[in-house]
């Protein structure tokens, strides 16, 4: 059974042997991809043309809204919202639940930047300016401490170091002979 398979293999090179040994996996990879029918076709200007690519999409005429004629090409290709996959539905039972999307359904065209672990556009708890607001306020607040913080810095209470045996007298060269000139003053808590 595998010489069988091998005798095939064999005669499939030798048909390629004018291209080389690598053409079969070229016309093989060359045969998958998209098909034309999943091309956008030209901008639609007449409402039969319209009615025609909004069909093709899966929409209804009313929903069906091309991208604007501007040579970027776009084509018939229908513009849909700026909606990130976020702001659907979590528990509807999607055909692609990781992407929450529907067979059949059109993609948008910047469909990379809308997935769920990119750009986020569902609605905020609180608006923008209260947002910034916020931010500016609590940083520009801990600007000022910081300067007062420089301006008026504020330390540790500290008092001379004490030593016993009268502040290390002899320790510290003292003359053994002497007394020495100050009393210390050892404070007890």
């Amino acid at each position: 059974m595998a010489a069988l398979g091998a005798g095939r293999w064999a005669r499939a090179l030798q048909k390629a042997r004018g291209q080389g040994f690598i053409h079969p996996f070229f016309v093989a990879r060359a045969a998958s991809g998209v098909t034309k029918d999943m091309l956008p076709g030209a901008c639609p200007k007449t409402p039969e043309e319209i009615a025609a690519a909004a069909k093709k999409y899966n929409l209804s005429i009313h929903d069906y809204k091309p991208h604007p004629d501007d040579g970027m090409g776009f084509g018939d290709y229908p513009k849909l919202p700026n909606r990130s996959q976020q702001e659907r539905d979590p528990w509807y039972q999607w055909d692609d639940p990781e992407f929450r999307r529907n067979w059949g359904e059109p993609m948008h065209w910047d469909f990379d930047v809308y997935i769920r672990n990119r750009v986020d556009t569902s609605p905020t708890a609180m608006d923008w300016k209260t947002m910034s607001s916020t931010l500016l306020g609590f940083v520009g607040g801990m600007l000022l401490l910081f300067y007062l913080g420089e301006v008026f810095p504020a330390y540790q209470p500290v008092a001379p170091k004490q030593y016993p045996f009268n502040n290390l007298y002899l320790e510290r060269g003292g003359d053994p002979e002497k007394q020495p000139e100050e009393e210390a003053k050892n404070y007890k808590i």
